[in-house]
């Protein structure tokens, strides 16, 4: 293709290209909020990755106002994991994001301290955005392992609704 067409071309298609690059960067938007049913139905599929894999853990889902809407704590899980499983289903419904995203920009340092001051987030990996249609219903988090194996956890319940 000669490089005159390329450039005539551009200006028609930078319309086309901004449209497309701005849907692809268009955050979520909140949907209504998951229903106990589906809430049961994640938290389980969730807590089965944490038996399958030896794990204690506590697991709260939260809808997409980021209010309490499931909780569940396998025996022997530590009593901090209660707060922390909240905090981060909560955390990932109000930033409408995965909390390993947060957790990632403070281990980055500078700029990514920052998130240190959202007031009441819980920054570490575990909590994960609950979609259905495309909206968020709310967020699954978990606590009890390390960061990681939450977020494993989490996964594996987000995955249900999908």
């Amino acid at each position: 293709m000669p490089l005159h067409f390329l450039l005539t071309s551009l200006p028609a298609l930078l319309p086309v290209l901004g449209a497309t690059v701005a849907a692809a960067q268009a955050p979520l938007a909140y949907g209504p909020p998951i229903s106990i049913e589906d809430a049961k139905r994640v938290a389980a599929a969730a807590l089965a990755e944490a038996r399958k894999n030896n794990w204690n853990m506590a697991v709260a889902i939260t809808d997409s106002g980021a209010n309490l809407v499931y909780f569940e704590k396998m025996d022997d899980t530590q009593l901090g994991s209660i707060e922390v499983a909240v905090g981060k289903s909560r955390t990932a419904a109000l930033f409408k994001r995965d909390t390993k995203v947060l957790q990632d920009a403070v281990a980055s340092g500078g700029e990514g301290l920052r998130v240190l001051r959202l007031g009441s987030s819980t920054p570490i990996e575990g909590g994960v955005l609950l979609i259905q249609h495309g909206r968020i219903v709310g967020a699954i988090g978990l606590s009890g392992a390390a960061s990681a194996q939450d977020g494993q956890c989490a996964k594996a319940g987000a995955a249900v609704l999908k």
